[in-house]
């Protein structure tokens, strides 16, 4: 059976570092360490940051460069490909297609969409809202097919669809703040 290549996730938030302007494989890596970016949602190993980066430039998403350091070895400098900015532009216009995948998937798609500016982020939320909202009228519909409420299947259809109101909840916190955030020099201030 051929293998299949499955989509990027976690290495577009990587693409959207490099967006932001060209970055050495460390520069990315400390961004990611920082607790005020995405440091609050991920945790990556500086070999782990590397690694990717090395398969995104594989895959044609981004190009180097080296840069001359004097004495010290050159540094790689990392810039975003056509392809790389049409894959980081689909990713974050795109909402999850799982509910396990927000914590991790959506708040990097928010911050990057926040980067691009408000529109972006405002299409992003709207999109998951939509999609959160189907996922919700299939729970629902699933639970009014339970022959009973005794059923380990209904305790799971309840756990889910609450999941799911509270992320819509969060979704609409997520507008007001949109509404309230400012924007300096055509950007977010995240």
């Amino acid at each position: 059976m051929p293998m299949v290549k499955l989509p990027l996730t976690i290495e577009h938030a990587l693409l959207g570092f490099v967006r932001q302007g060209a970055a050495h494989g460390y520069d990315i890596y400390q961004r990611l360490l920082a607790s005020e970016e995405l440091g609050l949602v991920w945790s990556l190993k500086q070999s782990q940051v590397y690694a990717l980066l090395a398969k995104l430039e594989e895959e044609g998403y981004l190009a180097s460069d080296t840069a001359a350091q004097g004495s010290r070895p050159p540094r790689k400098l990392l810039r975003l490909t056509e392809a790389g900015q049409t894959a980081l532009e689909r990713w974050i216009g795109t909402p999850v297609q799982h509910g396990r995948d927000f914590r991790l998937e959506f708040l990097a798609k928010l911050y990057f969409a926040c980067d691009v500016g408000r529109p972006t982020a405002a299409h992003l939320i709207a999109a998951q809202r939509a999609a959160c909202q189907g996922w919700l009228a299939e729970l629902r519909s699933q639970l009014t097919q339970l022959a009973t409420d005794n059923s380990y299947d209904w305790l799971v259809l309840h756990f889910r669809i609450g999941q799911l109101e509270a992320t819509l909840v969060w979704l609409a916190s997520c507008d007001a703040w949109l509404e309230r955030a400012v924007v300096r020099n055509e950007r977010l201030e995240i």
